[in-house]
Formats: structure tokens, C-alpha cells, sequence
């Protein structure tokens, strides 16, 4: 990272990305440990209608998917690291993969509240709060400051699409 000052746009998105991942790897941690729900004052009979019996399964993706890839996410866009690996389900290979996890990060949160209300109801101010999070990190990663602050300077690495070429197909 340059030793300019950063737009507050940026730090705005490593804040909420941060937020979101604590906030998920807690809640995640909590339902894993203890599946039954009660540590978070959420009991069985909010899954009647999921496929769930207990919450250990949804812990898992919870912890996972809105904790462990937020928190790479913003050590990406924090250090900037350059790996390769990291790019391989960087869809656009044109920005840093930060700035790409950060975009899967809210559209998956978007994604989880809303299947969590349809299966389970609203009814927790929560809800609405990582609603409006999910939302605040799309737009945020859209901005063009942000955008173009993690734009790759060079010939990025081509990840998923890397395959493309081989078939006569023209990259995105």
C-alpha cells in the first residue's frame, strides 16, 4: 500500500468489512458450540420451516462464508497482498481480489438475510442492521474512489478464466 492518505470511502469498506466478519464469526462460533441456539436466546423452533433441526449446520456457513472470506477480504484490501492463489475465483481480474471478495461479501449477506427472513420470519432489529450492511458494502465497493483504488496496475492473473482463452472464447 502507497503511503498516500486513503480515500475515506476505502476505510469505509474495510470498516464494514471488518464488522461483518467478527459479527459473523461470533455468531458462527456460538452456534457451532452451542447448536441448541439458547447462548444466542434463539430457539429450535425458529427452524420449523428450514431444513435444519439445530443450528450447527447453519453456524458452519454462517462462520464460514460471511466470517473467514470477509476477514481475507480485508486483510486484501488492508495489505494488498499479490496472490495468485487468491485470485482463482476473482471474477474481476481487473481489481484486487480484496476488492472482489468484499463484492461476494455483501451480495452473500444480501443473500442471507433475505433467505433467513423468508425461512424464518423478521424479527430482530439484527436483521435489518446486516440488511443495511450487505447493502452499504455493495455500493461502497462500487464507488469509482474505490473502484479505481483497487484497480490491478498490472496484467492481472486470469483465475477462473484462464480456460476461456484455450477455448476460443473472448475474456470478459
Amino acid at each position: 500500500m502507497n503511503s498516500k492518505r486513503l480515500p475515506f470511502p476505502v476505510i469505509l469498506l474495510i470498516i464494514l468489512m471488518v464488522f461483518e466478519s467478527l459479527g459473523a464469526l461470533y455468531g458462527g462460533i456460538i452456534l457451532i458450540i452451542d447448536p441448541t441456539g439458547s447462548l444466542l436466546k434463539m430457539p429450535l423452533t425458529m427452524l420449523s420451516n428450514t431444513p435444519f433441526s439445530n443450528y450447527f449446520i447453519p453456524g458452519i456457513i454462517l462462520g464460514i462464508l460471511l466470517g473467514v472470506i470477509p476477514s481475507f477480504a480485508a486483510v486484501g484490501l488492508v495489505l494488498r497482498p499479490r496472490w495468485k492463489w487468491a485470485n482463482r475465483i476473482n471474477l474481476y481480474r481487473d481489481r484486487h481480489f480484496g476488492w472482489s471478495y468484499s463484492l461476494y461479501t455483501g451480495i452473500m449477506l444480501n443473500i442471507w438475510i433475505t433467505i433467513q427472513i423468508f425461512l424464518v420470519g423478521y424479527g430482530a432489529l439484527i436483521q435489518t442492521i446486516y440488511a443495511l450492511v450487505a447493502i452499504f458494502i455493495i455500493i461502497v465497493c462500487l464507488l469509482p474512489v474505490v473502484m479505481n483504488h483497487y484497480q490491478q496496475q498490472d496484467e492481472p492473473e486470469k483465475g477462473v478464466w484462464r480456460t476461456l482463452g484455450r477455448t476460443g472464447i473472448k475474456n470478459p
